[in-house]
């Protein structure tokens, strides 16, 4: 099974009224009182980071992803749950992993800890509280809206390609991104629509799309980039961790961002691409597929 095929055959199991369908990036649960948001992230190595990358910048990366997750739906983090594959350099992935709890302020809770031969593979469950409700959903972009983007895209492509090279360019937005923490919490009272962009610019705005049964127009030209000669690089390597998100056309968003399109009515395709029909998602960003 490739990823899609997988999460369709998940779909028959039951579900809770939280899991979303497993449309969305979290899980949304109303407890005690309060709405929370949990989300869990894997990290592979050889995949998601490099054999030789520091621990420390590792540990930084697999919690700011799940933050990520959190992020777009407008939650403040609770605390995190880990899954480590001992091996080489633990002590650094320690130190990375304090950093990281210290710059969001959020705590350890537990998980679990094994030790195996081979390829690495770590995890994280984050839970976060909901700070608006309805909690901002993949699925709520509505005909007439407008699509924006914070900050630019392709800065983590770049990064990779100097940490693999040696190169000694800045490689800072791949080895430790940014969950738009603040950006999220604004955003989640305003939005129609809402996710980050964790797998290519272009395949998570046709998921967005897709989840809610319309058609996204994008512009490529107006999309901010870091480098504009590989513009279509930028729009589909992933790992850039910005969000995604719709708002009324009457709306302004109260942060930094760029209008990169507008929402149709839903057509043949899901999204179009500077006027042209996109109906298949392959070859727009990063996708799981079966060995």
């Amino acid at each position: 099974m490739n990823e899609a095929e997988f999460i369709a055959a998940l779909r028959s199991l039951p579900l809770h009224p939280g899991s979303r369908g497993l449309m969305d990036d979290a899980a949304v649960l109303e407890f005690g009182g309060e709405t929370l948001v949990l989300t869990h992230d894997t990290m592979v190595e050889g995949m998601h980071f490099l054999p030789s990358q520091d621990m420390a910048d590792v540990a930084w990366k697999l919690v700011a992803t799940n933050l990520s997750d959190l992020a777009a739906k407008g939650a403040q983090p609770v605390g995190i749950l880990l899954s480590h594959m001992l091996g080489e350099d633990d002590d650094r992935f320690v130190s990375g992993l304090a950093e990281v709890c210290q710059h969001y302020n959020v705590p350890l809770l537990g998980g679990d800890t094994v030790s195996g031969d081979g390829t690495r593979v770590l995890g994280c469950t984050a839970i976060g509280r909901a700070t608006h409700v309805p909690v901002p959903a993949r699925s709520g972009a509505q005909i007439g809206d407008h699509l924006y983007v914070t900050g630019r895209l392709g800065e983590a492509m770049l990064g990779f390609e100097a940490l693999r090279d040696g190169t000694g360019a800045d490689s800072t937005a791949y080895r430790r991104p940014l969950a738009r923490m603040a950006e999220g919490e604004t955003l989640a009272p305003l939005v129609t629509a809402m996710m980050d962009v964790s797998d290519g610019l272009l395949l998570d705005a046709f998921r967005m799309a897709d989840a809610s049964e319309t058609s996204f127009a994008i512009d490529t030209a107006a999309i901010p980039v870091a480098d504009d000669a590989r513009r279509m690089d930028c729009l589909t390597w992933g790992d850039d961790y910005e969000l995604l998100f719709t708002l009324p056309a009457d709306a302004h968003p109260p942060i930094p961002a760029t209008r990169i399109g507008s929402v149709e009515p839903k057509g043949f395709a899901s999204l179009f691409v500077d006027g042209e029909p996109v109906t298949n998602p392959q070859g727009l960003g990063y996708r799981h597929e079966a060995p």
